[in-house]
């Protein structure tokens, strides 16, 4: 598997947030490899973007990671009880990143499934399964990201994220959740596949 380099990670964010779809995001965890598909990301250009949380440069003990060098991790909670990760994109101080909405498992789904639900995947409802990563705190939850892994270098353990097969067919659209944002509200910078059936049904390690 080639883990994507730091320098993919230094370019337009609206590029990278597009490329990342497909790609594979393996988060290793006691002693164990958890690896899913991305399959919706959210760009955030914090210069212009009134939805980013560094808008105009606004510099914060929680932004602080937005403007790091590109290619690491940046984790924040929301409503007190959700995790997001995102990666840092553009040259250091542009607080540029991308956010990971969702993804499919694909190796280690049984301990992502327990860290998600409490059970094993094949126990798993079909509404759960419909679900399983389909939100960033959802993805979260189920890789067992916290703020412990914010301003982590993705090109390395314990998370990082390897190049995957290109999807066919990639959707755009306003992003979620950003009703505050005035303008931004419309920016088409939400990016997003639909997988097949079969996706993760063969592991990567």
């Amino acid at each position: 598997m080639e883990i994507l380099p730091r320098d993919f990670y230094d370019r337009d964010t609206l590029t990278v947030a597009r490329e990342l779809l497909g790609c594979y995001l393996v988060r290793e965890w006691e002693g164990k490899k958890l690896a899913v598909r991305i399959t919706e990301t959210e760009a955030y250009i914090g210069r212009m973007d009134k939805a980013c949380h560094a808008y105009q440069y606004k510099r914060t003990p929680r932004t602080e990671t937005l403007f790091s060098k590109p290619g690491v991790s940046y984790v924040y909670l929301i409503y007190g009880m959700y995790h997001c990760l995102n990666f840092i994109t553009e040259p250091e101080g542009e607080p540029c990143g991308v956010l990971i909405r969702g993804a499919v498992p694909v190796d280690n789904k049984d301990s992502i499934a327990e860290n998600r639900f409490g059970c094993k995947a094949s126990q798993l409802t079909a509404y759960q399964k419909k679900h399983f990563l389909d939100g960033p705190g959802k993805l979260c939850k189920g890789l067992a990201l916290t703020r412990a892994e914010n301003a982590l270098p993705l090109d390395r353990p314990p998370l990082y994220v390897c190049r995957g097969p290109v999807p066919q067919e990639i959707q755009t659209g306003k992003r979620i959740g950003i009703d505050y944002a005035q303008e931004a509200i419309d920016f088409p910078w939400r990016f997003w596949f639909t997988p097949g059936t079969e996706e993760g049904e063969h592991g990567l390690f």
